[in-house]
């Protein structure tokens, strides 16, 4: 029971380490661009009500 503990902690630690460094080469070749837009809706226009 014990190595199946150690082994579970050490995947755990494994892909953690994984996806950071990961997470750093992506933010390297990100640098300056804007996220992609979640949705394909047009902005919307905003009305103005005179008073």
């Amino acid at each position: 029971m014990l190595l199946l503990a150690a082994a579970a902690v050490a995947g755990n630690l494994w892909f953690h380490l994984v996806e950071s460094v990961l997470h750093g080469v992506r933010k390297l070749f990100d640098r300056g661009k804007e996220p992609p837009v979640w949705h394909p809706l047009p902005p919307e226009k905003e009305e103005k009500n005179d008073v």
